[in-house]
């Protein structure tokens, strides 16, 4: 087992590395949509049975012709390298990474149900799969067949660690450099300990802790929607291809790079706030994708849920805190003093009453509750539910205030 670390850093190329950059992006382009197409035509020269025709035009392949693979379509692009000069000019490995992420894209819709392939518009980014040590120095970086590209040390690099790839994304805001590094060391499993804190997320607050915090959701794509809004109305008055038609892509491409940054950078500093009151953090198992098909998806997504899981599970494995997904139903219509049923609430409905044992609070924060009960039981630890008669619920301090963070 090893660790793998990625570090992101901007890049400050020339006006020739731009240019390069550039030609290599619409290279590799070329390369995936011909992969696609030769792909694609095979597949549907064997949709129609042999003594049918197909009601839409298509290519006819001997039927002797062998399914196009990665391997195949790696030695036909190097066939072609000795014809075609323009595929001479990137690396060997960026071209045959091209090819790699067309063969992902193909085992995603046989093994994981996704969709068929499409031919992509723009290339964003380029893979160095093999790369030397001594590739990259304080304050640059040396890519092969490009040379050394200066960039911004926004952090240090790992020590210890053994640089296997660089891939170099391009941006709104200009071109950047992902640094992939790993460590091959055996790292344990974090085991449950310490404080329990449960975690449940909503519309109304970002989300409720077990101890009785709410966070308020901040909108991230509201705050610049009516600026954004100008420049889309702006951008259907302008010929397709212009000059300015170019310029307002790009405003409008920073001002949703600026909101994902915002975004993330704000995940990141609320999950290690959330790790620094507990070492064992519950939260629920949701189908997010589902979330953003509902009625209030557009606010879904600007929340982006699935992102701040993914990076709270980072952060809690990074911190040593134990961190697990629990069953979510029923969260918000279970007593977490009593356990009884409670009955389903209306969104409108914000407080938690318990019939049964008069246990009254916030609606979020009794589901954060229930979820911090469910995990310690998952766990295998006894749960003492007892709230209202003057006990103590475990992973929720007895003197804990309802309040706000951040």
């Amino acid at each position: 087992m090893s660790i793998t670390v990625n570090y992101e850093y901007k890049l400050k190329p020339n006006r020739a590395q731009v240019k390069t950059f550039d030609a290599w992006l619409f290279t590799c382009k070329k390369v995936y949509n011909y992969a696609l197409r030769e792909r694609k035509d095979w597949v549907k020269s064997r949709k129609s049975p042999v003594n049918a025709c197909s009601l839409v035009s298509e290519y006819i392949l001997p039927t002797d012709t062998p399914r196009p693979t990665y391997y195949s379509q790696c030695k036909s692009l190097t066939a072609a390298k000795k014809n075609i000069a323009e595929l001479t000019e990137p690396h060997i490995h960026v071209l045959q990474q091209t090819l790699r992420q067309l063969e992902a894209a193909f085992v995603s819709m046989w093994e994981r149900g996704h969709g068929f392939p499409k031919f992509k518009k723009k290339m964003r980014s380029f893979v160095y799969p093999d790369v030397k040590q001594n590739a990259v120095e304080p304050g640059r970086v040396k890519l092969p067949k490009i040379g050394w590209v200066k960039m911004r040390m926004s952090r240090p690099l790992p020590e210890g660690f053994i640089l296997k790839q660089i891939r170099v994304v391009k941006r709104a805001s200009g071109y950047f450099v992902m640094l992939t590094y790993q460590l091959g060391v055996q790292v344990p499993e974090v085991p449950a300990h310490g404080h329990f804190l449960g975690v449940d997320i909503g519309l109304d607050k970002y989300l409720a802790t077990s101890d009785g915090e709410l966070v308020s959701r901040p909108r991230f794509f509201n705050a610049l929607h009516r600026e954004l809004k100008l420049l889309q109305r702006r951008l259907k008055h302008k010929k397709k291809g212009s000059s300015n038609w170019l310029k307002l892509q790009n405003k409008i491409a920073r001002i949703h790079q600026r909101i994902n940054d915002t975004r993330k950078d704000w995940h990141f500093k609320l999950a290690h706030q959330l790790c620094d009151k507990a070492q064992s953090i519950f939260v629920e198992d949701i189908n997010f994708k589902a979330w953003a098909k509902g009625l209030f998806g557009k606010h879904t997504r600007d929340a982006a849920y699935g992102q701040f899981f993914n990076i709270l599970s980072y952060i809690c494995w990074k911190r040593d805190v134990f961190f697990l997904k629990v069953n979510k139903e029923y969260t918000s219509q279970m007593c977490p003093n009593c356990g009884t049923y409670t009955g389903k609430k209306s969104l409108s409905e914000r407080t938690h009453c318990c019939s049964n044992c008069g246990y009254t609070t916030n609606r979020d924060i009794a589901a954060a509750q229930v979820i911090v009960q469910r995990g310690i039981s998952a766990v295998g630890q006894p749960v003492e539910s007892k709230i209202a008669s003057g006990g103590v619920l475990p992973g929720v301090s007895s003197n804990a205030s309802l309040g706000k963070i951040l």
